[in-house]
């Protein structure tokens, strides 16, 4: 499983220039290569075969692969132009070896059963719908003994959304199928996960979110104007600025996952 099927890609190459100038070359999520490393906390990445989930446009996966000294990173993702970024940035790279990208459509992972011994994931996961089935893929590809590690951005339960979030994930206009911290769980041991651990990073993004906003408004907007239009910077000021409602709130829960497949 990943992203939701769309006729056109969500993240189009408007949406990667966008994302790019607020996150750096290579990143389509916040935090960069720290945010990744606090998901790897502890995890024993090196010699290791890693598949990440929603890879965006390769700055992940290639940051695994030199930092982290995995063995090989293959990044998957469901749209066509992230993967023909990824590609491109992993030659800009000088990158010949040791990692992948593979596009395929949303369904069964396109991997045999027991492939890599980590999966790793960057606020991808927000976009499926089916959440059981998500978890029992990821189950199925992963090594016995293996790591599940990410971050998504959740949902702080699994009622009705508020108003306000209702407008924030209007704004996106992208395909969020949020749930809670607690459903994620829930999820990932019946699918047949062991020590599930979930970290809240609520209140480490609420002020980075912030900080987003201002540059958007203000030392970036020329930068990001140039590379995209000014309707849209403008537009996506205004998705921040509900976005932040929604984080101050504590609605919206960006939260790190962890699990290991037994022996």
């Amino acid at each position: 499983m990943a992203d939701a099927a769309h006729d056109q890609p969500e993240y189009d190459d408007i949406a990667i220039r966008f994302l790019e100038a607020l996150w750096g070359d290579g990143w389509l999520s916040p935090g960069g290569p720290e945010e990744v490393d606090r998901v790897l906390d502890g995890v024993d990445v090196v010699g290791k075969t890693v598949l990440d989930i929603g890879c965006g446009s390769g700055g992940i996966a290639i940051h695994i692969l030199r930092k982290h000294d995995a063995a090989h990173v293959t990044g998957f993702d469901v749209e066509e132009p992230v993967i023909r970024h990824a590609i491109d940035r992993a030659a800009l790279c000088g990158i010949t070896s040791g990692i992948d990208f593979v596009q395929a459509t949303p369904g069964p992972l396109p991997f045999p059963d027991e492939s890599f011994d980590i999966i790793f994931s960057k606020d991808a996961l927000l976009h499926v719908p089916d959440k059981d089935a998500l978890f029992a893929e990821i189950f199925r590809v992963l090594k016995p003994g293996g790591t599940f590690a990410a971050s998504n951005w959740m949902i702080g339960h699994d009622g009705e959304p508020s108003q306000d979030m209702k407008a924030y994930i209007a704004a996106e206009g992208l395909s969020f199928t949020m749930a809670s911290p607690a459903r994620y769980r829930t999820v990932m041991e019946k699918a047949g996960f062991r020590d599930v651990v979930s970290i809240d990073r609520n209140a480490w993004y609420r002020e980075v979110a912030r900080d987003e906003l201002e540059r958007l408004k203000g030392p970036m907007f020329e930068k990001a104007c140039n590379a995209v239009g000014e309707d849209y910077v403008r537009k996506n000021i205004g998705t921040w600025e509900a976005m932040q409602k929604v984080l101050d709130s504590g609605e919206h829960r960006p939260t790190h996952l962890r699990g290991t497949k037994p022996e």
